[in-house]
């Protein structure tokens, strides 16, 4: 099997890059990428020739660079739209993008970013502060679920035409990483221009957005470090595990996708390479902290012990993942293995559920194919323990829109997959997309509500933690990452291996990445 497998590389960069936050807030990486691929921030290549072809594993209908979550369209528009700074997802070492350079520390709380000269959005337009300003408004508008990401932010406002001046309430050290989640797209785009095909100052602009399908062309007025290599990029949306191998095998995709481990020894055979990634990907039990006994943490808890974690991982997902022992994975720099780890115990579970009185649950779960296979093995633990399971499986929009996103959740407990390390591994990104003073906390779990005391604890702790360097910050992410374990409203049973699939025979320069979408930017074909 021809297979790339980047464990130790990814930790490793991710580690070098906490040590440089800490000492200076941001650097440039205008050298070519330590993912051994081929890259294209170098690239003083000819004309783009050839068409690339994607099958990707998720859908949406939600472009918009401001409000999306969606893997495919974070995916899709990685090609399109640009931050001030962007990652190279292979390995998130940082670089500018429609930033000219790095940003300018003019004290510990105030950085100046100058615009790219000459950078046009894929329409001709010139792109100026205000563009970057409107996008920086929506981007933390109290609609978006990115706002938690700018909580240090104090001021965003535009020195002139082409430079911009951030003012922190506080010494923030990754002040480039955070504002690569804010894409820059024209003022005057409307929401319904955004949602449907954003406009953007990237290698590549949209050509056409269905349900089904997604391509985009050159385009011409890109003036950065990563120019398009490729004459179309065409995405296919394959949902579906089996649609995605069929054309892998049947040649019309050169990309795959999330990969399931069953599936690894047909491609490799075909004379596919697989790219391994440890990721951020996780299926998590999700808890509505509203409804007793959930609102009970050792309730919540119990079924994490109910749980043959360690199965699921070997049996379901064929080794191709790593037991939880914390809410970072292992591949994060700060994580910590939690101080109470989930060891399986049918027993002590189900002397919990015993003690609370719960004796039958409703799971509803995603009906992404990989959730929809963890659900009769989960099933199967939780009765051991005592309870009567039904299991309902849904859309992903249906669940969070019906049951979750609601004034008064009525659900029991959800499995669902989540993976925020699309907008960047900082500790502070992972644990407030899913802990911060949002839909998440607010809605969902209802755990800012039902434990007010312990949402604030640790909103106080990550507070901190992004404050502090070295050994002190490590500290406090530990601290986080023990109360979220103690907690547990919502909390992981895995992290998984990300498995992508590039046929080497016609791609040059495709690699995976430790996070859902696929980003091709530097890729060509042969």
């Amino acid at each position: 099997m021809r297979s790339t497998k980047r464990w130790a590389k990814l930790t490793a960069v991710a580690a070098a890059t906490t040590l440089a936050l800490a000492a200076c807030g941001g650097g440039s990486s205008q050298t070519p990428s330590s993912s051994g691929t081929t890259d294209s921030n170098t690239s003083t290549g000819g004309a783009p020739s050839g068409q690339l072809n994607l099958g990707v594993a998720y859908e949406t209908t939600n472009y918009d660079p401001s409000t999306t979550s969606s893997a495919l369209a974070m995916g899709a528009n990685w090609h399109v739209v640009e931050g001030l700074y962007e990652f190279d997802m292979s390995n998130y070492e940082l670089f500018p993008a429609l930033a000219a350079g790095d940003p300018v520390k003019v004290s510990d709380t105030e950085y100046e970013v100058t615009l790219r000269d000459g950078a046009k959005f894929s329409d001709g337009t010139d792109v100026t502060t205000a563009d970057v300003l409107e996008s920086y408004a929506r981007t933390t508008a109290d609609t978006s679920i990115y706002k938690q990401f700018f909580s240090f932010v104090d001021s965003v406002e535009a020195k002139d035409d082409k430079t911009i001046t951030i003012k922190t309430k506080y010494p923030f050290a990754a002040v480039a990483e955070r504002f690569v989640d804010v894409k820059i797209v024209p003022a005057a785009s409307t929401q319904e221009e955004m949602t449907a095909k954003p406009i953007g100052t990237g290698p590549y602009k949209y050509e056409s957005i269905t349900n089904t399908a997604i391509e985009a062309v050159p385009n011409e007025h890109y003036n950065g470090s990563k120019p398009a290599t490729v004459e179309k990029i065409h995405w296919d949306v394959l949902k579906d595990d089996a649609a995605r191998l069929a054309a892998a095998l049947g040649g019309t995709i050169d990309v795959m996708e999330t990969v399931p481990s069953a599936t690894k020894d047909q491609l490799a055979a075909a004379g596919w390479t697989l790219d391994e990634v440890p990721g951020y990907n996780n299926p998590f039990l999700m808890f509505n902290t509203s409804k007793a006994p959930f609102d009970n943490k050792d309730v919540r808890k119990a079924f994490h012990y109910a749980i043959d974690r360690a199965k699921l991982v070997n049996d379901v997902m064929g080794g191709d993942a790593t037991v939880a022992t914390s809410f970072l994975p292992a591949a994060n720099p700060m994580h910590k293995e939690a101080a109470e780890q989930f060891t399986y115990d049918t027993a002590k579970a189900k002397a919990a559920f015993e003690a609370a009185g719960l004796k039958e649950i409703t799971l509803i779960t995603t009906d992404h194919p990989w959730i929809a296979n963890l659900a009769p093995q989960i099933r199967q633990d939780l009765e051991a323990a005592g309870l009567t399971v039904n299991v309902q499986s849904m859309a992903s929009g249906d669940l969070y829109a019906n049951f979750a996103d609601v004034d008064n959740p009525t659900f029991d407990v959800a499995l669902a997959p989540g993976d925020p390390s699309v907008f960047g591994s900082d500790p502070g990104i992972i644990i407030n997309w899913w802990y911060g003073d949002n839909v998440w906390t607010q809605k969902r779990t209802q755990w800012a509500n039902s434990a007010p005391e312990q949402f604030a604890k640790l909103s106080e702790i990550v507070t901190g933690a992004e404050q502090a360097s070295g050994d002190e910050a490590k500290k406090l992410w530990g601290e986080a990452q023990d109360l979220i374990a103690d907690e547990a409203p919502l909390f992981p049973l895995f992290h998984r291996t990300m498995i992508t699939g590039i046929n080497g025979d016609k791609v040059v320069g495709a690699h995976g990445i430790g996070t859902t979408g696929l980003n091709l930017v530097g890729a060509s074909v042969k």
